[in-house]
């Protein structure tokens, strides 16, 4: 078992080192998954549940959140 996995890490160690284009496309990868889940997250995705110290606060709190959204929303006409 630790001999297959040694070849599959030394198959893509030698994969990435002889990469040319490659690195330049790895980096643009990397770049852009730090926007989506860094950056977007700081502005479009607030944190609603800091302000509730306690997990019985904060169960409160989704719980009170999703019933109201439940009873907020239209019916489905058929």
């Amino acid at each position: 078992m630790k001999n297959a996995l040694l070849a599959v890490w030394n198959f893509y160690l030698e994969g990435f080192r002889s990469m040319t284009l490659g690195r330049t496309l790895w980096v643009i990868i990397l770049l852009k998954l730090f926007v989506m889940f860094f950056i977007l997250k700081l502005f479009f995705f607030p944190n609603f549940l800091s302000d509730h110290p306690t997990e019985a606060e904060k169960g409160a709190y989704v719980g009170n959140e999703l019933i109201e959204r439940a009873l907020s929303e239209k019916p489905i006409d058929f």
